[in-house]
C-alpha cells in the first residue's frame, strides 16, 4: 500500500478542527457584528431622541424659567450634541410650523437650506427612515417644541446610518477576542491530538517490527486514557501470544517432523533387513507385518494433515441430517466400546429420560465423541472411569459432557490444547500422533452450530464440553 500520502493523525485532526473552527468562529463574527450593529443603531435612536427632546424643552424655557433668545440657540446645540458620542456631528435644526429652519449646527454656507418637508413634519413617526438620491439612508428624529399644548416648532435631528452604527472600537474588541479564541483553540487541539497520537504511532511502529519478525517492542507504560490503555494492553497481550506461539510453531513442527520421520526410519530398516536377508522365514514376515503397520499409521497421520487442512478454509460440506442425540450416544459409545482391550477402563452414561433431537451430521460428531473418548482413555494409567453426561444448558444447547479419572491437563497448558499440531509434556513422550485431535475436533463442532470446551482440569481428572444445538418442541 502506498503511504505517502495519508496524513498523520495529528494532522488530519488539527487541521480539520481548525476548519470547523475558522466556520464556527465566522459564523458567531457575522451573528456578532449584526447584533452590535442593530443594538448600537437602536440605542443610539435612542440617545437622539432624547437629546432632541431636551433640546425642544431648552429652547423655550432656560432653567430659570425665561425665554431663551434664538440667537443662543447653536450654542445649546453644540454642548448637548457631545451625548452622542460620535466621531462625525448630526445634523440638529430648529424649524417652525412651516418647516422654515430657525438654528442649525450646520456651517453658514449650509444653514441657508430649503426648508424641511412638511410630510416628515406632520407624520406620527418620531423616528422617520429616508434614502436619498445618493443612495444612502438616513434618520430623522423630531420632536414638537410646545408651549401650553401649542405646537411652536420642530427640533429635526438628521444623522446617516453609517454614523449611527459605527463602532470601530467594538470591531476590534470582537477582532481581537475572536482571533483569541481560534489560537487558544489550534494550540489545545494540537497538543491534545499530539497527545492521543503518540501512543497509536508508538503501537504502528511495533506492529512493524512484529511484522519484519521482531517481537521485542517497547509501548508507553499504564497511559492514562482508557481507550489508549486498553489498546496498547491487548497489543501487548497479541505480541507476547505471538512471540509464544512463534516459538511454539517452530517446536510443532519439528515435532511433526519427527512424528512422521519415525515410521519412515522404522520401515526403512525392516525393509532393508528383509532384503538383505538379516531375517528369514517367520521373522521376515513380522517385519513386513510390522512395515506394513508403520504404514498404515503413516497413512492416518497424513489423511489426518490432508483432512484437516481441507476442513480448515472450509471445505468439507456436512451432511446434516435429525437425529435423537440420546439414541445417537449410545450406538457411537458402543461401538468405541466394544474395539477397546483395556478391561480396566469402565465407560458409564448418565443420559436424561428426555428425548432430544438434533441436526447434525452423524459421523462427525462419532469424529469428536471418538477423540475425547480415546483422550480419556489414554489419561488414564491403570484402572478408571469415563462418564458420558448430557444436561440441558443455555442459549437452547444441549451440553455432552466426557469425563475420566485420569491425570489432568496441567494448568499452564489449559490455553494451548486446542493449538493445532499442540501437544502437552506429559503425552507426547507416551502417545504419537500430530497433535490435531481437539484442534479439530473444536472445528467440527464449530461447523455444526456448537462448539467444543475444557470445562474442567484437575489432577482428579478432566472435563471436556461439547456443546451442541438441539430441536425444541
Amino acid at each position: 500500500m502506498k503511504t505517502d500520502r495519508k496524513r498523520t493523525l495529528l494532522r488530519y485532526w488539527t487541521t480539520r478542527y481548525l476548519a470547523t473552527l475558522f466556520i464556527g468562529l465566522l459564523v458567531i463574527a457575522i451573528i456578532s457584528v449584526f447584533w452590535i450593529r442593530n443594538t448600537t443603531l437602536e440605542n443610539r435612536l435612542n440617545i437622539t431622541k432624547f437629546l432632541a427632546e431636551e433640546i425642544a424643552d431648552r429652547f423655550v424655557y432656560n432653567d430659570s424659567g425665561q425665554e431663551i433668545h434664538r440667537r443662543s440657540v447653536p450654542g445649546i446645540v453644540e454642548d448637548r450634541q457631545q451625548f452622542l458620542d460620535l466621531d462625525t456631528k448630526p445634523s440638529i435644526y430648529i424649524v417652525d410650523t412651516n418647516g422654515i429652519v430657525l438654528a442649525t449646527n450646520l456651517p453658514a454656507q449650509r444653514s441657508q437650506s430649503q426648508p424641511l418637508s412638511l410630510t416628515i413634519l406632520q407624520s406620527e413617526k418620531e423616528i422617520y427612515k429616508l434614502k436619498l438620491l445618493n443612495r444612502m439612508n438616513y434618520y430623522v428624529v423630531k420632536t414638537p417644541i410646545q408651549s401650553d399644548e401649542i405646537v411652536l416648532g420642530w427640533v429635526v435631528i438628521v444623522q446617516t446610518e453609517q454614523d449611527l452604527t459605527m463602532v470601530n472600537q467594538e470591531y476590534r474588541l470582537l477582532g481581537v477576542m475572536l482571533v483569541s479564541l481560534a489560537v487558544l483553540g489550534w494550540i489545545a487541539i494540537y497538543f491534545l491530538s499530539r497527545k492521543l497520537s503518540r501512543p497509536i504511532q508508538h503501537v504502528s511502529d511495533a506492529a512493524k517490527k512484529i511484522q519484519d519478525g521482531n517481537y521485542d517492542i517497547h509501548l508507553p507504560q499504564d497511559p492514562r486514557e482508557k481507550e489508549v490503555y486498553d489498546l496498547v494492553s491487548s497489543f501487548k497481550n497479541m505480541a507476547s501470544r505471538l512471540q509464544h506461539l512463534e516459538s511454539l510453531r517452530a517446536e510443532l513442527l519439528a515435532g511433526v517432523t519427527h512424528e512422521l520421520k519415525t515410521p519412515v526410519t522404522s520401515i526403512s530398516g525392516l525393509l532393508q533387513a528383509v532384503r538383505d536377508d538379516v531375517v528369514t522365514g517367520d521373522d521376515a514376515k513380522e517385519f513386513l507385518d510390522i512395515s506394513l503397520k508403520e504404514t498404515g499409521r503413516m497413512q492416518k497421520m497424513v489423511g489426518d494433515l490432508l483432512e484437516f487442512n481441507t476442513f480448515s478454509v472450509n471445505a468439507v460440506p456436512l451432511s446434516n441430517e435429525r437425529y435423537v442425540i440420546n439414541d445417537l450416544l449410545k450406538e457411537i459409545t458402543y461401538q468405541w466400546n466394544i474395539v477397546q482391550d483395556n478391561e480396566f477402563i469402565t465407560l458409564d452414561f448418565s443420559l436424561p429420560n428426555q428425548k432430544y433431537e438434533v441436526y447434525i451430521d452423524s459421523m462427525r460428531l462419532q469424529q469428536i465423541l471418538v477423540n475425547l473418548l480415546n483422550n480419556a482413555k489414554q489419561s488414564i494409567e491403570g484402572t478408571g472411569t469415563i462418564t458420558v453426561n448430557v444436561i440441558e444448558a443455555q442459549n437452547g444447547q444441549l451440553a455432552i459432557d466426557i469425563k475420566d479419572t485420569g491425570s489432568g491437563i496441567p494448568k499452564e497448558e489449559h490455553g494451548l490444547i486446542f493449538e493445532r499440531f499442540y501437544r502437552g509434556e506429559n503425552k507426547k513422550f507416551k502417545v504419537r500422533g500430530l497433535g490435531l485431535g481437539l484442534s479439530f475436533s473444536k472445528m467440527l463442532a464449530n461447523s455444526m452450530g456448537g462448539d467444543l470446551v475444557l470445562k474442567e482440569s484437575s489432577p482428579d481428572g478432566t472435563t471436556f464440553t461439547l456443546l451442541l444445538p438441539y430441536i425444541k418442541k
